[in-house]
C-alpha cells in the first residue's frame, strides 16, 4: 500500500471516479489507499459534488505551507490539550469546516465556527480567533457578525470593551427552531398566493400543494427539535466526569 501524500495525478483520478458515481471505497480500491484516506481527502476539498483535483492539489500545498510555518515557531505551537494529535486536530478542524461550507455556511463563517466549536471552552475573542486562522481583525469582525445574526453564536462581554464569541450547548436548537420558523414562513407565504392565483388553476394549486409539504416539515422539524433538545446536555456514557444524563424518549 503507497505511503505519504496523494499525488495530483491521484486526485484526477479521485475526480474521475466521482464524476463516474463509484463510491469511496471502489476509488481507494483502485488507488490501493485506505478508505479513509480518500473519504477525508473529498470531504476536506469541497465534498463529492465539489471536488476539484487543481484545486484540492492546490489546497493541500497550502496546507503543508502553513503546517511548515507553524512548526518553525517552535514546539509550543504544536501543543494540543489533554495529549490531542496537533495533526489529526488541524485535519479535523478542516474537515468539519468542509462540512459546515457544503451546508450553505460561507468560507470564512465555517472557519470560525469550527474554531469556536473544537474549543474546550466553547468560547475565545476576536484576537484570539484572528490568532488561531490567521486571518485580519477584520475577517473576523464580518465573520461574527454574520453567525450571530443566524442565532450560530452569542457575544458575551467581558472587563472593559473586550467580547466574547460563544458557541454553546443550546445553540444548535435555537438554529433548527429558527429554521422551523423560516420554512413555516414560506409555508404561509405560499398559501397566500393560492388566492392571488386562481384556487384550482395549475400555479395556485402548486403553491397550495408547497404549503401544506412545508407545514409538515416546519412541524416535524420543531417537534423532533423538542424531543431531542436534553441530548444537548446529556454527558455520552464513558466520560471522565460523571455517569451519562437521561436519554430522551423517542417511543
Amino acid at each position: 500500500m503507497p505511503g505519504g501524500r496523494l499525488t495530483q495525478q491521484e486526485r484526477q483520478q479521485i475526480a474521475t471516479g466521482l464524476a463516474d458515481g463509484l463510491a469511496y471505497a471502489e476509488i481507494a480500491r483502485r488507488l490501493d489507499r485506505p478508505t479513509s484516506t480518500i473519504t477525508r481527502e473529498v470531504m476536506r476539498n469541497g465534498g463529492p459534488a465539489g471536488y476539484r483535483a487543481d484545486l484540492a492539489h492546490r489546497a493541500t500545498e497550502h496546507r503543508a505551507h502553513r503546517r511548515r510555518q507553524t512548526a518553525s515557531r517552535g514546539p509550543k505551537a504544536l501543543q494540543e490539550e489533554h495529549g490531542r494529535d496537533a495533526e489529526a486536530v488541524r485535519a479535523y478542524e478542516e474537515t468539519l469546516t468542509t462540512v459546515f461550507i457544503a451546508s450553505g455556511t460561507p468560507k470564512m463563517m465555517a472557519r470560525v465556527m469550527s474554531c469556536l466549536t473544537l474549543t474546550d471552552s466553547g468560547s475565545l475573542t476576536a484576537a484570539e480567533l484572528a490568532r488561531r486562522l490567521e486571518v485580519s481583525p477584520a475577517s473576523i469582525s464580518k465573520a461574527v457578525t454574520f453567525l450571530e445574526g443566524q442565532g450560530l453564536i452569542r457575544r458575551e462581554r467581558e472587563e472593559g470593551r473586550r467580547e466574547r464569541y460563544v458557541v454553546d450547548d443550546d445553540i444548535w436548537h435555537q438554529s433548527m427552531m429558527a429554521s422551523a420558523r423560516s420554512t413555516a414562513q414560506v409555508a404561509e407565504t405560499s398559501r397566500q398566493g393560492v388566492g392571488v392565483m386562481g384556487r384550482g388553476t395549475p400555479a395556485a394549486t402548486r403553491l397550495e400543494n408547497i404549503a401544506r409539504y412545508l407545514d409538515f416539515i416546519s412541524e416535524a422539524i420543531t417537534r423532533a427539535a423538542e424531543q431531542a433538545r436534553e441530548v444537548l446536555h446529556t454527558k455520552p456514557e464513558g466520560t471522565s466526569d460523571g455517569p451519562a444524563g437521561p436519554r430522551p424518549d423517542h417511543g
